[in-house]
C-alpha cells in the first residue's frame, strides 16, 4: 500500500523574497532606497587673528624693505614721509602713526605722561564729540559743532543703554559730579574727561573754543604701561609739508611735558608708520 505523502504548501512570495535577500546580522534598517548619509570630515577652523599666508613675490618685498629700513638707521622727519609715500601699497587712504618710546617709569604715577594738542592740520577724519553740559553750556556746544550734548540724560544714556558713540568726551566743570559715575564705563575706554587732557572746561573757560578744537583735530595722548606713546598725526593723502608740520608739533609738545622725576634721556626713540607699512626709525 502507497504510503501517503503530505505536499508542504508552496512558500509565498513574500517569504521568497526574504529568502533571496537575507538582511545581515546587525545591518542598518533600510532608507526608502536613499543612500545612507556619510559622515563628512568636518574642515578645520582658521584660528582668529591669524592672517592668510602672502604670496612669494610679496614677502620677498617686505623683506628687502625692512633690510633697506634697517641698515639705513635713523633718517630725517622728511625723509622719512618721503618713504612712507613710497611704501604705500593699500587701497584706502592709510593712517600717520607716531610712536614714542619714552625713559619713564610707567609704575610711577607722578611720571604718566598725558595731554592734548590741536595739530596745524588736523588728522584727517571726522571726530564725533560728545559734552556734557547744562545750562546756557547746551547751546554754546551745539554752535561749536558738538555731536552729542546733555547732562543728567546723557549720563543715564551711557549707563543704561552703553551709548557710546562718539570718540572724544568734553565735560563743563559743574558736570563732573555726574559724570564721574561713568567712570568704569568711559576709563577703560579711554574716553573718561579728565583736566590733564584738556577734556575738562573749567567755569571761566572757553567751552565752545575747546570744542571746535577737538572738532578739528585736536589729539588727544596718553603713556602705556610700557612707557610707549602711540597717536595719529594726519593720513597719508596729506602734503608731505603738511605731516613734517603735525610730526614736529606732536613732538615738542610731548617733550615740553616732561616730569620732573624723569633722570636722563627723556625720548628714547621715536618710529613713524603707516596702517599698513613698516616703521621708520626718526632722528630727533
Amino acid at each position: 500500500m502507497a504510503k501517503d505523502t503530505e505536499k508542504e504548501p508552496a512558500p509565498t512570495v513574500a517569504e521568497t523574497a526574504a529568502v533571496a535577500t537575507p538582511a545581515a546580522a546587525g545591518a542598518a534598517p533600510a532608507t526608502g532606497g536613499k543612500k545612507a548619509d556619510t559622515a563628512e570630515t568636518p574642515k578645520a577652523k582658521k584660528k582668529p587673528g591669524i592672517p592668510p599666508r602672502r604670496g612669494k613675490k610679496l614677502r620677498n618685498h617686505l623683506k628687502n624693505v625692512l633690510k633697506k629700513l634697517h641698515d639705513g638707521g635713523p633718517v630725517g622727519v622728511k625723509q622719512a614721509v618721503a618713504e612712507l609715500k613710497k611704501l604705500k601699497r593699500a587701497k584706502f587712504d592709510e593712517t600717520v602713526e607716531i610712536h614714542i618710546n619714552l625713559g619713564i617709569d610707567p609704575t610711577q604715577s607722578d611720571q604718566m605722561v598725558r595731554g592734548a594738542i590741536p595739530l596745524p592740520h588736523g588728522i584727517g577724519k571726522s571726530v564725533r564729540v560728545a559734552v556734557f553740559a547744562q545750562g546756557d553750556n547746551v547751546a554754546k556746544a551745539l554752535a561749536a559743532g558738538a555731536d552729542v550734548v546733555g547732562g543728567a540724560d546723557l549720563v543715564e544714556k551711557i549707563q543704561k543703554q552703553n551709548f557710546l558713540e562718539f570718540d572724544v568726551a568734553l565735560a563743563a566743570q559743574d558736570m563732573m559730579g555726574m559724570v564721574s559715575r561713568l567712570g568704569k564705563v568711559l576709563g577703560p575706554r579711554g574716553l573718561m574727561p579728565t583736566p590733564k587732557a584738556g577734556t575738562v572746561v573749567p567755569a571761566s573757560g572757553d567751552l565752545a573754543a575747546v570744542v571746535r578744537e577737538f572738532k578739528a583735530g585736536k589729539v588727544e595722548y596718553r603713556s602705556d604701561k610700557t612707557g610707549q606713546i602711540h597717536a595719529g598725526v594726519g593720513k597719508l593723502s596729506f602734503d608731505e609739508q603738511k605731516l613734517v608740520e603735525n610730526i614736529n608739533a606732536f613732538v615738542e609738545q610731548v617733550r615740553s611735558v616732561k616730569p620732573s622725576g624723569v633722570k636722563g634721556n627723556f625720548i628714547n626713540g621715536v618710529v613713524l608708520s603707516a596702517t599698513m607699512s613698516p616703521g621708520i626709525r626718526l632722528s630727533m
